[in-house]
Order: structure tokens, then C-alpha cells, then sequence
């Protein structure tokens, strides 16, 4: 980990200002200690010579002065550091979650919820140690060593030069400690995601660990990675603990070093008395600041470490963002009338052995039925995905309109389509909400109307509170096919020319499905239907075949259902 990290800064811009200030007051505190060194060098020199003891009321009253203004000056520091951490987590997790969205489900689908939700949270929290602490000291630690080198080298050269020659041991030493550290911490971090991940995946999927057995070996499982996580931290403990001795012996000796040297050179009469106290009160306050932000360092690898994951996903290209292509600005595409065209499309997933998609070309009109049917595993979800923008081709081209996709705006393309994957998310809210997604200005009536076009109205009616019903999260109050028409009248209510459906009628009964043909034909009428379905029966419209990745279209287009 570097020392500072400009990313934090340059993803941070209202944190600056709060940065700005504890630089500033870093100057202050280094200014602040060499006027107090300078007065107690004086009121005890004075002291102890016993001239001048009239005016050591008035040195006492400064040296007050200034120690309050150095506790202020440190207060104040920690402070605005802390401001500025909350500003840091606020911006990063707005980016964060702002950008997860739209990298979409096909990005979730590699990465573990859990462990993004934990990175989101308890992983950003541990930048309040990196800001509140870590990042005054390194002011402090890049200030004060200069300013006492100087000041102690104008009162004697000869301890000037051996701060000089020692000073940069306390580096050199918590570099070295800081390597392994790095190391040590960046395990710790990724076990608690994981650790985090887990029990989310775990506690969401409880009822069905239950259902089946399997709630035993999951907390096994648990209780494995708390026991790894106990082991590494009590480890980062370790080092950091033998660190500070480090740290705190190379100061030691350092000091004890220019202390017998002032003190053999104050016998014999070669040093004032006073310029002794000086050299002596400022010889540590040279080493503090280094050895405070090596133990402050520790306490800020954590967070840091999360920082640095959650700049690895900002930094994951977002599929379907609008390339550079030179050239004027395409005119906005408008499904209702263009033409959708697949040419030569192929789309491929890092690390799998063969394409998803390999040399796929179709025409979509406006107002075409297509129902694609096909082997699990051949294809046909991954083509929802480069038509809903949540995945960009690896070859071929996808034309709207007589525009290439890519220069298209993913949220204009998007507003124009309605989607129903095969495992709709519902929210902890009432059924009317759920629905009302669809269409978030639509009115009572509509969403009704929606639900009875989806077959819904019957059983939301024999819910405790009819539409006012709250689901629970993930809709779990609910059954799989209930869901799923929830999610169809969510999609019906959304005024969409082009629909997208996965496998909508999966989790329905055979009066249901049927029920769910008959309001199709009736509600797409002037949309653009593309259905995912297993079912081998005859639909409406064309009838498209994927086969490891290959589109086979049958020679006989059936007819439009009336």
C-alpha cells in the first residue's frame, strides 16, 4: 500500500478542502513545537540559573498558551480528517453503488453479492482510521522531523548531524515491516468478504438450507472461515505490535545517542545549558511523528485495502457505454419504428472453454412475436443480454435503426424496454409497489388493471391487505409463480415498445400459462415481443432455435395469433 493514495483524492473531490485544513494545521503543530520547546528551554534554564526570574510568570503564560493551541491545533486535525472520511465513504459508495448497477447482472453473476455489500460497508468504514489518523501523522511525520533537523542543527551542528544520520533509520525500518504487513492485512480483509459474503448468502438462503438438510454443514462452513479470520487477525496483531517495538527501539536509541553526546559536551563546558534543554526537549519530537505514523499505519491498511477493491470494480468497463466513435451524434433510436439487426454477433465470457454466441444474425421489426427455444446452455439468455445492453459483442454487429448500438445511450436504450428475467427480484415493500415499478406515475387503476392482464388480481385479492400487502424481501411471502406474475404486471404496466421475457411462464401452472398466452396475444399487440422459452409447442410469430451458441431459424414462419 503507498503512503497516500491520489486515488482516494481524485474520487474524493469534497474531501479536499477538509484535507487542505489538516495540512494547514499539520504546519501549525510544527510550528507550535518548536515555540515549546524553545519557552520550557528557557524557563528552565532560567531556573536554574536564577537570572531573569521575574520574567518567568510571563514565559509560563506563553508556554500555556501554546500547549493550548497545540491541543487545539491536534483537535481540530482530527476533526476535519474525519469529515473528510465521511465525504470519501459517501462519494465512494454513492460511485459504487451507482456503478454496480450498471455493470448489471451479468458482472453479479462472477461476483458474490455478500462480499460487495460487505466491501460497501464495514470495508469503506475502516478508511475513518486511514483519514482521522494515518493521514495527519504522515502531514505531521513529513513536517516536524524537517523543522526540528533545522532548528536543533542553528543551535548545534553536532546534534544536527546526528538526527540527521539517524533519522532515516525509523523509515527504512517501517518499510520493511510495512511489506510484510501488506501482505498479512490484504489476506485478513479478503477473508472477512469473504467471511461476510458468506453468511449473507447463507442467512438469505436459510429456508431452503432448512428445506433440504443443509444447514449444518453451512454453518460448519462458517464457522471454518471465522476460525481462518481469527488466526490472520491475531497474525496482523502480531505485526503490528513487533513493528512498534521496532519503531520505538530504533527512536530509543537514536535519542539515548544524541543525549550522550549533549550531556559529555555540556561537562566539559562546550554547550550552553540552555541550548542542552533545547536539543534535548526537541531530539524526540524529530522521532515522534515517524513512529506515530507507523503504528497509525496499521490501523489504516484495512480500509485502505477495501478502498483499493472498490477502485478495482470503478474501474471495470461498463458494458454497453457509448464508444468514441467520431462522427456526428446518431439521431435517438425509437423501437416503435426502427429495426433491430444482429449481424454476425458473437459473445464470449472470460475463462469458458466456447463462444455463447457465435455468428448470430436476425432482423427484428417493429411489432415482431419471436419466441427463441433452445437446450439449456444454448444461448439464449446471453442474447437477452446484448439486447438489454448488459453485455457488449465480441464480434459481429447489433444495429438499431441503421445505428450501431454502441453509439446509443445504454439509459435511452433501456427506457424503451420491458424485461422479466426468470428469477424476478421483489422488494421489501406492498404489492402495488412492486408493480407501480413498471410504471412509478401510473395510478391505482393501472396497476390493477396490470395484475388482472398478468393473472394476478386473484390471489393478491385473498391477501391480508389486497395490494397493500408487503411482500417481504425477495418477494419470500410469495410463491415462485406469484412472483413471477407480479413481475409480468410490472412489465405490462411499463410502456415499453420492445418486451423481453425469460422463460415467463416457468414457474406458472398449465391454466396459468395458458391464461398467460391469451394476455400476451392480447397485450403486445403493436409491441416487440422477444420470449425465452423451453416449451417446444407452437407460439405466435417466428420461432428461432439456439444450438451451442448458433441460431437455426425454422423454414416456416407460423402465423401471427389473431
Amino acid at each position: 500500500m503507498r503512503p497516500l493514495d491520489p486515488r482516494l483524492l481524485r474520487y474524493s473531490a469534497a474531501a479536499r478542502g477538509y484535507l487542505a485544513v489538516t495540512v494547514l494545521l499539520g504546519l501549525a503543530a510544527a510550528a507550535l513545537i518548536l515555540l515549546q520547546a524553545h519557552l520550557l528551554a528557557h524557563l528552565l534554564a532560567t531556573a536554574a540559573t536564577g537570572t531573569g526570574t521575574g520574567l518567568l510568570a510571563g514565559s509560563l503564560a506563553a508556554l500555556g498558551i501554546v500547549l493550548a493551541a497545540r491541543a487545539a491545533a491536534g483537535y481540530g486535525g482530527e476533526v476535519t480528517a474525519l469529515r473528510a472520511a465521511a465525504a470519501v465513504k459517501s462519494q465512494l459508495r454513492r460511485r459504487l453503488a451507482d456503478h454496480v448497477l450498471k455493470l448489471g447482472p451479468s458482472w453479479l453473476t462472477g461476483h458474490r453479492s455478500g462480499e460487495v455489500t460487505t466491501l460497501a460497508t464495514r470495508g469503506l468504514d475502516g478508511l475513518d482510521p486511514y483519514f482521522a489518523r494515518y493521514l495527519p501523522q504522515l502531514v505531521l511525520a513529513c513536517v516536524v522531523p524537517f523543522a526540528v533537523l533545522i532548528r536543533v542543527g542553528l543551535a548545534d551542528w553536532i546534534s544536527g548531524l546526528v538526527i540527521g544520520v539517524t533519522l532515516p533509520l525509523v523509515p527504512l525500518f517501517a518499510i520493511l515491516v510495512g511489506l510484510h504487513t501488506k501482505a498479512v492485512t490484504q489476506r485478513q480483509w479478503r477473508l472477512l468478504a469473504r467471511l461476510g459474503g458468506h453468511f449473507l448468502d447463507v442467512v438469505e438462503g436459510l429456508p431452503t438450507l432448512k428445506l433440504f438438510g443443509r444447514a449444518k454443514p453451512q454453518a460448519e462452513v462458517i464457522g471454518r472461515v471465522t476460525g481462518e479470520y481469527r488466526k490472520v487477525t491475531m497474525s496482523t496483531l502480531r505485526v503490528a505490535f513487533l513493528s512498534a517495538f521496532v519503531l520505538e527501539l530504533a527512536a530509543a536509541l537514536a535519542t539515548a545517542l544524541v543525549a550522550v553526546e549533549v550531556g559529555l559536551r555540556l561537562l566539559a563546558g562546550h554547550m550552553s545549558y540552555s541550548t542542552a534543554l533545547l536539543v534535548l526537549l526537541l531530539t524526540p519530537e524529530a522521532y515522534l511523528p515517524l513512529r506515530a505514523v507507523g503504528a497509525q499505519f496499521h490501523a489504516s491498511t484495512e480500509g485502505a485495502a477495501a478502498a483499493a477493491d472498490v477502485f478495482a470494480i470503478l474501474d471495470t468497463p461498463v458494458p454497453g457505454r457509448v464508444s468514441g466513435l467520431s462522427g456526428a451524434t446518431p439521431r435517438p433510436v425509437d423501437l416503435r419504428t426502427d429495426t433491430i439487426r444482429l449481424s454476425g454477433v458473437g459473445l464470449s465470457y472470460p475463462g469458458r472453454g466456447r463462444d455463447a454466441l457465435s455468428g448470430v444474425s436476425m432482423t427484428i421489426r417493429p411489432g415482431d412475436q419471436v419466441t427463441l427455444t433452445g437446450p439449456s446452455g444454448a444461448g439464449k439468455s446471453s442474447l437477452l443480454a446484448l439486447l438489454l445492453r448488459l453485455a457488449e459483442p465480441t464480434s459481429g454487429r447489433i444495429e438499431a435503426g441503421g445505428t450501431d448500438l454502441a453509439r446509443v445511450p445504454p439509459e435511452q436504450w433501456r427506457r424503451q424496454i420491458a424485461w422479466v428475467p426468470q428469477a424476478p427480484h421483489l422488494f421489501a415493500a406492498s404489492v402495488a409497489e412492486n408493480i407501480a415499478l413498471g410504471d412509478p406515475a401510473a395510478g391505482r387503476e393501472a396497476v390493477v388493471a396490470a395484475a388482472r392482464a398478468a393473472g394476478a388480481d386473484g390471489f393478491i385479492g385473498n391477501l391480508p391487505r389486497g395490494y397493500d400487502t408487503a411482500v417481504g424481501e425477495g418477494g419470500l411471502r410469495l410463491s415462485s409463480g406469484q412472483r413471477q406474475q407480479i413481475a409480468l404486471a410490472r412489465a405490462f404496466l411499463r410502456d415499453a415498445p420492445l418486451l423481453l421475457l425469460d422463460e415467463p411462464a416457468a414457474h406458472l401452472d398449465a391454466a396459468s400459462a395458458a391464461r398467460l398466452d391469451g394476455a400476451l396475444a392480447a397485450l403486445t399487440a403493436g409491441r416487440t415481443v422477444i420470449r425465452v422459452t423451453h416449451d417446444q409447442r407452437p407460439g405466435a410469430g417466428r420461432v428461432l432455435t439456439l444450438d451451442q451458441g448458433r441460431l437455426r431459424q425454422d423454414p416456416v414462419p407460423l402465423a401471427v395469433a389473431s
